[in-house]
């Protein structure tokens, strides 16, 4: 009876020293029950572009419109801005409404579109066009008919890109807050707000929120637990999630600081939710080019203590692998309360999950 014991433990020892990973134990790995709706926006085997990532939803009078970049390869020039729109429980068939094609017949690829409808205003997708995240300068197009149709594109002014990943929000007095960063020549990685308090059509910026040297930090997403209380939680080159705090409606903000979370310098998207908890949406894997599987969901109350709950790419031998990529996750909630996820499966194609948050 010892020495059955013994050889339990110490196959046990060796799973879990040898999967640096940790996936969720296995009693959360099975279909979660919040789960509504798990699917690909198109198949593999109909993808109209050899590659896609960066990838963003919004529903717009109940229509659900999704976007992302595709083309032969992130930063070729045929890269451009697709979408596709969920009419009558179906996909429709993805077309390209952006690209970087310029008038004097040159082409540069287009990068991270960001879809979203101000209230009472046009649905609006923003996106970056230029030869590197460097150099690249920020358009946007508007739809009447919640991205059936698109209008031409419009320059951001300049200074202003847009929001770089996520989507902005809108506080209750209509001040618009887009999250934006950017990148230097120097690899200095920077964060910062873009306000707009008339709907888009102008826009301020708040500048620097981190001086790019204790933390190079990029693509923030903003949490507002009200009262003028937000958080800014920023992916990172440092291995982990890095977050800022106000107390003014984002008018001044406290020093950037770690949150714990483990982040391998890949995209990450957060909201708060109507019941008042928050929600994260991220790799738990370290590295500074680290794993991008699984990719989960976590919850705070707080915004300080979270819960890992659900791996909506779970490690397993299949996804355990050179090159799996399940990563760039853009999350949503919609007027009637659901969960919308949406994010790049391999670079081949974008995977659509919808959460009942009263089951998470």
């Amino acid at each position: 009876m010892k020495k059955v014991t013994l050889v339990l433990t110490i196959l046990i020892l060796n799973i879990s020293c040898g999967n640096k990973k940790e996936p969720l134990k296995s009693e959360n790995n099975t279909k979660n029950q919040a789960i509504v709706t798990e699917e690909f926006i198109y198949e593999i085997e109909n993808a109209l572009t050899p590659q896609c990532h960066a990838s963003t939803i919004e529903v717009s009078n109940g229509v659900p419109v999704a976007s992302w970049f595709g083309g032969t390869k992130e930063k070729n020039d045929d890269v451009g801005i697709w979408i596709s729109r969920k009419v009558d429980g179906k996909w429709s068939s993805p077309i390209e409404v952006a690209n970087g094609v310029q008038e004097d017949g040159t082409r540069y690829p287009s990068w991270n579109p960001v879809l979203y409808k101000p209230k009472n205003n046009p649905l609006i997708l923003f996106y970056k066009v230029g030869p590197n995240p460097r150099e690249w300068w920020g358009l946007y197009v508007t739809s009447e008919d919640d991205g059936l149709t698109w209008s031409e594109p419009v320059k951001l002014p300049e200074g202003i890109l847009g929001p770089i990943k996520n989507q902005p929000i809108q506080l209750a007095d209509g001040t618009i807050l887009s999250p934006t960063s950017t990148e230097d020549e120097n690899k200095i990685w920077k964060i910062q707000l873009e306000i707009s308090t008339d709907s888009g059509k102008t826009w301020t910026s708040s500048g620097d929120l981190n001086d790019g040297k204790e933390f190079r930090a990029i693509q923030p997403s903003i949490l507002n637990y009200g009262n003028g209380k937000l958080q800014l939680l920023s992916r990172t080159s440092n291995e982990v999630i890095t977050q800022n705090w106000s107390y003014d409606y984002g008018k001044t903000w406290d020093k950037m600081t770690s949150t714990g979370l483990p982040n391998p310098n890949s995209g990450t998207d957060a909201i708060s939710l109507k019941d008042g908890r928050q929600l994260l949406v991220y790799n738990p894997t370290g590295g500074t080019w680290g794993d991008r599987v699984p990719l989960s969901v976590g919850i705070s109350n707080d915004g300080k203590n979270w819960e890992r709950i659900i791996d909506l790419e779970p490690l397993t031998p299949e996804t355990d692998k050179e090159g799996e990529e399940y990563s760039y996750p853009t999350v949503i909630q919609s007027s009637n309360g659901m969960i919308h996820i949406v994010y790049t499966w391999n670079r081949k194609t974008v995977k659509h999950v919808v959460l009942d948050p009263k089951k998470l």
